[in-house]
């Protein structure tokens, strides 16, 4: 398959773009699309934010606008860039509402530092993608697939709103976790997807192991820990293929990272944790370290064969790659993409169970 016939490149369109383009957003993502922009030749306009956002500030030079100012001063022919991702829902209804007023693109940047996902990127890793697409269990994760390639080219919404599911979908459909797990959770945070499995089981569980290297997070996840009963485990390190010490970004949430620069940090391979262990479900959302996450839990994988959720949408190649160190490890896998409301393309998820 070609993959590049599927959609425009949406950073060739900005690039002949001669209408008003306006950066809709502040912060790390729109540092992030502005270098884009540098490196593509792109000329950004102007900056606007939510009416509740506007302090009379400035960002990249741009004094931040309201929506109405910006058309007062640009007019209604505007092209807008969506630049900070959401997953709240009345935040999604305000994008949606702005992609059917106007021309919306939500730029694909990856959430950790790396290349983007352009024609190049897709002519370099065509037969990666390939091998993937080939291996996904059912028709739905194929056009995950397909959706996921598409926005990531063109920047469009439509291509994650038509796509998307509801996590309800993947635990009833695809996990269908049992009072019985054996849940490791790596990335815990706070503990939210603690709470997300125990939802979908009544509360119950057989054990829990729960790796967090954040500081501020952990102290929440430990608290939260108490309140349950039976055998929980936390540990204050990150995940990884061998058990080691690393530089850690600890700055909570999506840019508590592995870094060339910051807190020193216990990191931990599962199978050192678990030391034989059993484990039946594990989750990753390591901050781009999953395929290290997986190599140091290789041997629980293949002597358990857990059903597996993780994370794939840090890095561009993540939601093609994954897959296939996944099927490297345990050939005997079903895998399944999904991809639930977000935009941009995060919260899209591998599944995996074995039959």
């Amino acid at each position: 398959m070609d993959f590049l016939t599927l959609e425009r490149p949406g950073w060739q369109v900005l690039r002949q773009e001669k209408r008003p383009i306006l950066l809709y957003g502040m912060g790390d993502g729109a540092d992030k699309i502005l270098a884009q922009f540098d490196a593509c030749g792109i000329r950004t306009s102007g900056v606007f934010a939510s009416d509740e956002f506007v302090r009379g500030h400035s960002f990249h030079g741009f004094r931040v606008l309201k929506l109405s100012e910006a058309v007062a001063q640009f007019g209604e022919e505007l092209v807008i860039v969506i630049a900070f991702a959401s997953q709240r829902p009345e935040v999604l209804e305000k994008m949606y509402a702005l992609d059917a007023r106007f021309d919306v693109f939500a730029p694909d940047v990856p959430v950790v530092p790396g290349p983007v996902f352009d024609e190049a990127f897709v002519r370099q890793h065509a037969d990666a993608m390939q091998a993937t697409f080939g291996l996904l269990a059912d028709e739905r994760s194929r056009r995950v697939f397909l959706d996921t390639v598409r926005f990531k080219l063109s920047g469009r919404l439509r291509y994650l709103r038509d796509s998307e599911t509801g996590k309800d979908e993947a635990f009833g459909a695809i996990l269908r976790p049992t009072q019985a797990e054996h849940f490791a959770d790596l990335g815990a945070y706070t503990g939210d997807t603690v709470r997300e499995l125990l939802h979908y089981t009544g509360g119950a569980f057989a054990s829990i192991t729960a790796l967090e290297p954040d500081r501020r997070s952990y102290r929440k996840l430990s608290a939260y820990a108490e309140t349950l009963p039976g055998a929980v485990r936390c540990e204050q390190a990150g995940a990884w293929s061998c058990d080691t010490v690393l530089h850690f970004s600890d700055r909570a949430g999506r840019q508590s990272r592995v870094s060339k620069q910051g807190r020193e940090t216990q990191m931990r391979a599962l199978d050192s944790v678990l030391d034989g262990a059993p484990c039946t479900y594990l989750k990753m959302d390591v901050e781009g370290a999953e395929h290290e996450a997986l190599a140091g839990a290789a041997q629980t994988i293949r002597r358990y064969r857990p059903k597996l959720n993780l994370a794939a949408y840090h890095r561009s190649a993540d939601f093609f790659q994954l897959p296939l160190a996944v099927h490297a490890l345990c050939p005997d896998y079903r895998l399944y993409l999904r991809h639930h409301p977000y935009v941009p393309a995060w919260d899209t998820n591998l599944y995996a169970v074995c039959p």
